[in-house]
């Protein structure tokens, strides 16, 4: 289906989790909203629960709008949401549901031969909340701010990374620029994800998720330098990561180690992101200098957000500054963008303008 300017974009989310929550949401919050539908969500959970989790989150606050149900699925602020749970993207009539995209938030499709399996049961695009297998896997990974103009429209499947590659890549993009970036080095401190139980239990492979997340602070493994490679392919081999989980609902950070061959201070640094958060990424990017805890952030739509109060400085080429993102709002709310582009390419492939 191609929508017209006065027809909404019909939408379908498969998995409603913690992202697929929040793009709904996101989307409901967005100046957009009325050139949207989100007419179906795949979700193996009972419509009760759906429901319910629709209407209250513990991060997120209540919905903004009413939410109701009937025997086939919702309806929010008066719109009907057929409601499926399948196990599988064959056992979903997408072709039926006139759809313009499936927005793949259940995160367990990554490799094309998986992706593909939308396509081939009526799905005509597909934008994933997470960066795929690997770049070959998708037709394009978006990073909002950065690249989203290479879009052309004719993509069957897209990827908006992951929220910490949307966080790091704008920051990371500015200090190249400006002081020639030698080498990056990146810790994140994520808030807990349901790939950990709350108590120890035998839940995941990986033996650290095996520990209860709310009693420990917990290395994990990361793809985040792929994920930042992939997009500034001029880095490679200049970047690593590594991942530590908190107890902590939402909400994360980035401490990012830099090593440049311009000289920098804590004061140039900080002025040329500040720089890049007013003028260049409006929206995106922001800064603060107050005395912050994370959950100031929370709920908020930024990608990052720079705490200029940590950057620093060992010698003329060494510093290291945070940033901060809320890493559910902030992805969704990306996703939301990204999504926009998208349809506006398709629309007007020939038009280089990311507004109506």
């Amino acid at each position: 289906m191609t929508s017209s300017a006065s027809t909404p974009v019909r939408l379908a989310i498969n998995g409603y989790g913690r992202i697929g929550r929040c793009f709904l949401r996101a989307l409901h919050e967005s100046p957009w909203r009325e050139h949207y539908r989100v007419v179906a969500i795949n979700e193996p959970a009972d419509l009760a629960s759906i429901a319910y989790l629709t209407r209250f989150d513990s991060t997120h606050g209540r919905f903004p709008g009413k939410v109701e149900t009937t025997d086939t699925g919702l309806i929010i602020d008066g719109e009907p949401v057929t409601v499926t749970h399948a196990e599988s993207p064959e056992a979903v009539d997408w072709a039926a549901m006139n759809l313009d995209v499936v927005i793949e938030c259940s995160g367990r499709y990554g490799r094309r031969i998986e992706l593909e399996r939308f396509l081939k049961a009526g799905a005509p695009r597909v934008l994933l909340s997470h960066p795929g297998h690997s770049a070959e896997d998708v037709d394009a990974t978006v990073v909002y701010g950065i690249n989203q103009d290479a879009l052309t429209g004719a993509e069957r499947i897209v990827s908006n990374a992951s929220c910490t590659t949307n966080a790091a890549v704008p920051v990371l993009t500015v200090v190249d620029e400006a002081f020639g970036l030698e080498h990056a080095l990146l810790t994140t401190l994520h808030s807990v994800m349901n790939d950990q139980p709350l108590i120890d239990g035998y839940h995941h492979t990986d033996l650290r998720r095996t520990r209860s997340a709310m009693q420990s602070i917990i290395p994990v493994s990361t793809g985040l330098a792929r994920g930042i490679e992939r997009l500034l392919p001029a880095l490679a081999g200049r970047v690593t990561a590594k991942a530590i989980r908190v107890p902590t609902h939402n909400v994360s950070a980035i401490d990012i180690a830099l090593t440049t061959r311009r000289e920098m201070s804590v004061d140039t640094l900080n002025a040329v992101l500040r720089e890049a958060a007013e003028s260049r990424f409006p929206g995106l990017l922001a800064w603060s200098d107050d005395p912050h805890a994370s959950i100031d952030f929370n709920h908020d739509p930024h990608s990052a957000i720079v705490d200029t109060s940590q950057t620093r400085a060992s010698g003329a080429h060494l510093a290291s500054t945070l940033l901060w993102f809320d890493n559910e709002w902030g992805f969704a709310s990306r996703m939301v963008d990204t999504l926009h582009h998208w349809q506006a390419r398709r629309a007007h492939p020939h038009t280089a303008t990311t507004s109506d």
